[in-house]
């Protein structure tokens, strides 16, 4: 198959893809969905992993160099090793990640370095056990630091930790956060809370933005800011003259949307051009109706090519997407 590139109107070439492979979730952060409720995807409209594996196989025909999976929480995929054996298998495979609220990682961990992925992003927002309860409603934040330590034993590096401060809850755990993250050997990164709660209930002035945390960060530490790759969401910081690094993902006030390479695939198998497109591509109804690669390369090749210019966050018309991050896949 002779495959166009993923290039925009824009002239973005998209080399990232993100691969939400479940929707389920074994915590409830306040941020990300209601404490009850949710209504998880029926076991037939998930993609099968023949189905997973064959649209990143498509999307690497096409210039896809890198493959971030996702959730809900990935990890309650029973069979995940399995697909990241398989995708590493691929002709022309490409450097796999994962982003985990590390509940089982712990366990699974050296599966997957031993199955092919090359190094994993974790969730948390707070080293205090009544601060974790708080935001996932659920308890295992010791479960959450075992699994980072074992996936820095595994290799999986480098380690992120991804974490988003909220006013009034854990806005003051930076240095602490970060200072952990120093001891420990993984890289810190701190993420701006988008609009994407199930609850809608997201507010601009109840955002702990990237410059609150760097003036909190520099009460304690020097930072210094490192180069910078256009395409990495994360503008990082040297931590007192280094090696270590700080990350700052900067969605709402500072949007990177000009350097953009990412689409993602949904479990359900929608293709989304972007984090907050109002728009999906189906590609599980054409995939179980006998379409072939080509016809579905087609179908994302036009989804790319709609991208707009940015995702509008800032926009006095803008609109949440419909679906909640715990949906769309991270």
């Amino acid at each position: 198959m002779t495959a166009p590139s993923l290039v925009d109107g824009f002239g973005r070439l998209h080399t990232d893809l993100r691969v939400s492979v479940i929707d389920r979730c074994n915590l409830r952060c306040t941020y990300c969905m209601p404490a009850e409720g949710v209504a998880w995807l029926p076991k037939p409209e998930l993609l099968t992993a023949d189905e997973l594996v064959r649209v990143v196989a498509i999307a690497v025909s096409a210039g896809v160099t890198e493959v971030r999976l996702t959730g809900g929480e990935p990890l309650l995929r029973p069979d995940l090793v399995e697909i990241v054996g398989r995708i590493h298998a691929l002709e022309n495979a490409p450097s796999m990640s994962l982003t985990t609220n590390g509940m089982r990682l712990e366990r699974l961990a050296p599966d997957l370095a031993a199955a092919g992925l090359r190094r994993v992003n974790v969730s948390l927002d707070t080293l205090d056990d009544e601060c974790f309860f708080t935001l996932t409603r659920r308890t295992g934040l010791e479960q959450v630091i075992a699994g980072v330590e074992a996936a820095v034993a595994a290799g999986l590096a480098p380690v992120k930790i991804n974490a988003v401060l909220m006013r009034g809850v854990n806005e003051e755990e930076a240095p602490t956060l970060l200072k952990w993250a120093l001891d420990t050997g993984v890289e810190m990164r701190f993420i701006e809370q988008m609009p994407l709660d199930a609850q809608h209930a997201w507010r601009r002035d109840q955002m702990v933005t990237t410059d609150d945390v760097v003036r909190s960060l520099r009460r304690h530490f020097t930072l210094e800011p490192a180069p910078h790759n256009p395409h990495d969401p994360a503008v990082r910081h040297v931590v007192d003259g280094g090696p270590a690094t700080v990350g700052f993902i900067s969605s709402v006030s500072t949007p990177f949307c000009g350097g953009c390479d990412r689409v993602r695939l949904t479990a359900d198998g929608q293709f989304r051009n972007c984090l907050f497109a109002q728009v999906e591509t189906d590609l599980r109804t054409p995939l179980r109706a006998g379409a072939t690669d080509d016809e579905v390369l087609a179908l994302m090749t036009t989804s790319v090519q709609a991208k707009a210019a940015g995702h509008g966050i800032n926009n006095p018309d803008f609109l949440q997407p419909p679906r909640p991050m715990s949906a769309i896949g991270g």
